[in-house]
């Protein structure tokens, strides 16, 4: 592949002969691909037990595994029902170093397509509150679709500018994940386009972004709060440099150990004037591990952490929610209990109390559940995806092979006989979407943006 001439000349200095050499053989070498399992939907173990590709596990994160690049994944009904996500290797570091836990008030600032959101989400356990903003609103759609399709229940999507977040949401999160946008130069082995658009995306111009969303991020982190930072290029002007940059300006900032394990190298303190910290930060080298380039370092902000908002739930008693909750009694086996929230004839969910959004554009409200109509409750797609077999009352069960998944991944109506009404439409046991029986027909109710045109 080619790769721009300035940057290999700024790597070789950087690196010294011996080790540049190496890292150029890099480039001959084919790319890694790799799957994260989603445990809001299913186990590691239970898995590896019915995966149909040969895996083999990443050694920094304890649910990511390689698959062979002949593989195709994401033509697997196992993909559209959740069961897993496709990510770079190395990509899945920063969302294991932030290990969000549920209850915790977590913001990723950078988030589409949402890769690193899927993966704290995971960690949250549908607990707690989850911000995923993104500045682009095209980007943003990418965000919605991974988000709901890996059944996350307690995220909202803002599409806005930091600074515009800072007034909604001063000291307010327990860990804040920055994937900032830079000059991508770990992504070109994996992505050409990275390396012909180098010259449009240098580190001068990514700087000044980093250094403004680390402000901003900083304003909205908790005393006591963890800051990931985190980018996909090797210039050591976005990565210790930059870091540097922001311990010398926020002094109530320390460096916090990362594992190193699998390859992973430690910063270079000596690429950002000697700040024997920065060694706490870590490196992923496409020439001593299994992946991309990746830089990732976590930050605390000293001080005692204190709860912002109420995590208790409560069950709303509204008259307007009657037509939801006759749904529920006819067509589930548990209760959803959390804070509802009806806009237009809309029905959204959190699990804790939402934060005074107003001003902020909002791209998604939580976990969509459906739609108020003449009088009835119609569940919407994303209502069923964080929901088991267990939690339905009627459901058709499909074996991962068989003809009849791959017709109602299409959209098409299935000749079946079953119990009259909505019925949840599962992949080997695992929500896939609704459908609704009629006479002798399945009416396939799987969103027509979504179904598989092969």
């Amino acid at each position: 592949m080619k790769v721009p001439f300035e940057f290999l000349e700024k790597m070789k200095k950087l690196l010294g002969k011996e080790e540049f050499d190496n890292f150029v053989k890099s480039y001959e070498m084919p790319r890694h691909y790799g799957l994260r399992v989603n445990t809001l939907k299913i186990s590691v173990e239970e898995f590896l037990k019915t995966s149909p590709f040969k895996l083999k596990p990443i050694p920094w994160t304890n649910d990511g595994f390689y698959y062979l690049g002949e593989e195709s994944p994401g033509k697997h009904p196992y993909y559209h029902a959740g069961l897993y996500y496709i990510q770079e290797p190395s990509a899945m570091l920063p969302g294991a170093v932030a290990d969000a836990r549920p209850g915790e008030y977590v913001l990723d600032l950078c988030a589409a397509p949402g890769g690193k959101t899927v993966q704290m989400a995971a960690g949250m356990k549908g607990k707690g509150l989850l911000i995923a903003n993104d500045i682009s609103a095209d980007r943003v759609k990418a965000l919605i679709k991974n988000i709901e399709l890996c059944g996350v229940t307690n995220a909202i999507v803002t599409n806005e500018k930091p600074e515009k977040l800072v007034s909604k949401f001063k000291n307010f999160f327990d860990k804040i994940l920055v994937d900032a946008p830079c000059s991508g130069e770990g992504m070109f082995r994996k992505d050409e386009n990275a390396a012909k658009s180098w010259d449009k995306f240098k580190s001068e111009l990514c700087c000044n972004m980093q250094r403004d969303i680390l402000e901003n991020a900083h304003e909205m982190l908790k005393p006591g709060g963890m800051l990931i930072y985190s980018t996909c290029t090797f210039s050591p002007e976005e990565n210790e440099m930059m870091i540097g940059y922001f311990l010398d300006r926020f002094k109530e900032y320390e460096l916090m150990d990362i594992v190193k394990t699998g390859g992973i190298d430690s910063g270079r303190p000596d690429w950002a004037d000697g700040n024997k910290e920065l060694v706490k930060s870590v490196r992923l080298w496409p020439h001593k591990l299994n992946g991309e380039g990746h830089f990732t370092a976590l930050i605390r902000k000293k001080g005692h952490v204190e709860s912002i908002l109420d995590n208790k739930t409560t069950q709303s008693n509204s008259k307007e929610l009657e037509p939801f909750y006759i749904f529920q009694e006819e067509n589930l086996n548990r209760s959803i209990e959390g804070y509802f929230s009806i806009q237009g004839s809309h029905l959204y969910y959190l699990p804790v109390k939402s934060p005074d959004l107003s001003g902020i554009k909002i791209s998604k409200f939580g976990w969509y559940l459906g739609e108020f109509a003449r009088g009835r409750f119609e569940p919407k797609h994303s209502f069923i995806i964080p929901l088991k077999k267990e939690d339905l009352k009627i459901t058709v069960d499909f074996d991962s092979k068989s003809g009849e998944v791959i017709k109602y991944l299409k959209g098409e109506t299935l000749i079946t006989e079953g119990t009259k009404g909505y019925t949840g439409v599962l992949v080997d046991g695992y929500t896939l979407g609704w459908a609704k029986q009629n006479d002798h027909m399945l009416k396939n109710l799987y969103p027509k943006g979504w179904r598989k045109m092969v």
